[in-house]
């Protein structure tokens, strides 16, 4: 049996795309939307994947460096275009530090609206 369990969090940022061509370019921010899973088979003793309150700690220590900042003046985005895709791109891969033995990150999916979001997984 596999089981994928996911949290939410939010936060908010500015940003203002590169080499974009349309009212994005222009210095603008959102309240972001952040949904994590993590996918595994085997639980643990206590019946569980992962805690989902580990999951959330680990969340709030990822997107801590991004809430209330400008996306365009924050590693690795000073580098890179702060697009949804990478903001996904780059919280996939630092929760990939929290993984357990059982519990991997499958999938992130990022809104940059209510009606606009992104998703990255395996």
């Amino acid at each position: 049996m596999k089981y994928k369990l996911s949290v939410i969090k939010f936060f908010s940022s500015a940003h203002a795309l590169r080499e974009y061509k349309g009212k994005c370019e222009n210095l603008h921010g959102h309240n972001w939307k952040v949904r994590v899973c993590f996918a595994g088979t085997k639980l643990d003793n206590c019946g569980m994947l992962i805690d989902f309150t580990d999951m959330k700690k680990y969340l709030d220590t990822v997107i801590l460096s991004l809430d209330h900042k400008f996306l365009n003046d924050t590693p690795p985005f000073n580098k890179i275009n702060p697009t949804a895709e990478n903001i996904a791109s780059y919280i996939f891969s630092q929760m990939q530090n929290f993984e357990t033995e059982n519990a991997k990150v499958n999938e992130v999916e990022v809104w940059e609206s209510e009606n606009s979001s992104v998703t990255v997984k395996l």
